[in-house]
């Protein structure tokens, strides 16, 4: 009896290691912290990754107020938060690259497979009605297809809401491009508001728009817009000096440098996570696929969480590339 009771002791003692042992290893990267970024296609991304995170590998995720400064600031400094899923880090790539040679921060995916984009843009359907034009040059030799509303006769260059850096820059390039001597006027679209509210009304109209916007937004996701070759390839020296600076004397032909978008993690948080840095490493989509979750985010007044859950239940053939078809199946049931 003494017997049987030491051997059912003892099975019942390795169960209970077996079992400890399993749901270790289902929650091996622990308590993880994620930066909510204030912008929507963060916000969204950061909810994707809660999801993602605590459904299919079993990390305890926090998800905690963040911006792209104090963020990785905090991050290279203190070691917190452990993520920070859309980080675009082009005004900090410098830092950056110190800390990971420190090992304190590994870039993970490239969250933006093509980066943010920046440039001057023209509806879809204008530019399949006039396939020559591919460049600003192209574009600004056809005043006729941007009527001006206040001159007809002249064509107009939609430009960023005052405040913005890209107000500057885009005001140099209508200098650089000469586009005043060939017809056309810069118009202040006042905010973002009105910025996209020119869109909205040109593609309601099926008319002709031509001007600033960038990837990924809401906006590109509802109407489908082309970006415009700058004619040359983006020169840092000259955007630095003038192209970005108020009041350029004589600024020339630039483009916009593609902005870098990325995953940025601890060190200290990639040494422990296990498969959920593979998770983090592989995850990363195009802006498309982006503006047009956004759209629907707008369209119906959704928040992050909801926008994230609506994406892992109407796009599959994106996200379960990320992982593993068992986490795939643990994800599905917790959006069912």
């Amino acid at each position: 009896m003494k017997k049987l009771l030491a051997s059912t002791v003892l099975t019942i003692g390795l169960m209970s290691f077996a079992g400890a042992a399993q749901a270790a290893s289902h929650s091996e990267c622990g308590r993880v912290t994620v930066a909510n970024m204030n912008w929507q296609s963060a916000e969204v991304l950061a909810q994707i990754d809660n999801i993602i995170l605590s459904e299919g590998y079993g990390c305890e995720v926090e998800l905690v107020p963040g911006d792209t400064m104090p963020s990785l600031t905090s991050m290279t400094e203190k070691g917190e938060p452990d993520v920070a899923p859309e980080a675009w880090i082009n005004s900090m790539r410098d830092v950056l690259d110190k800390a990971v040679a420190e090992d304190k921060l590994v870039y993970a995916s490239e969250s933006l497979s093509e980066g943010g984009v920046e440039g001057w843009w023209i509806p879809k359907y204008i530019a399949e009605a006039n396939p020559d034009i591919k460049t600003i040059n192209d574009a600004l030799a056809r005043p006729e297809l941007f009527p001006d509303p206040e001159d007809p006769d002249k064509g107009v260059v939609h430009n960023c809401p005052a405040g913005w850096n890209c107000q500057i820059t885009t005001g140099n390039l209508f200098k650089a491009y000469d586009a005043e001597e060939k017809g056309f006027r810069l118009l202040d679209t006042g905010s973002a508001a009105g910025l996209d509210g020119s869109i909205a009304k040109a593609y309601e109209r099926e008319e002709g728009w031509l001007g600033y916007y960038w990837a990924p937004t809401s906006i590109l996701g509802k109407y489908e817009m082309v970006k415009l070759d700058h004619g040359v390839e983006h020169d840092k020296e000259e955007w630095e000096s003038c192209t970005a600076v108020l009041d350029c004397a004589d600024p020339q032909p630039n483009a916009w440098a593609k902005s870098e978008v990325y995953t940025v993690v601890t060190k200290a948080f990639a040494d422990r996570a296990g498969p959920a840095m593979d998770y983090l490493k592989a995850r990363s989509w195009e802006n498309q696929t982006v503006n047009v979750l956004l759209a629907w985010m707008t369209d119906n007044q959704a928040t992050g969480e909801e926008g994230a859950r609506y994406f892992l239940k109407n796009n599959e053939e994106v996200w379960t590339e990320w992982v593993s078809p068992e986490v795939a199946e643990k994800v599905k049931k917790s959006v069912m």
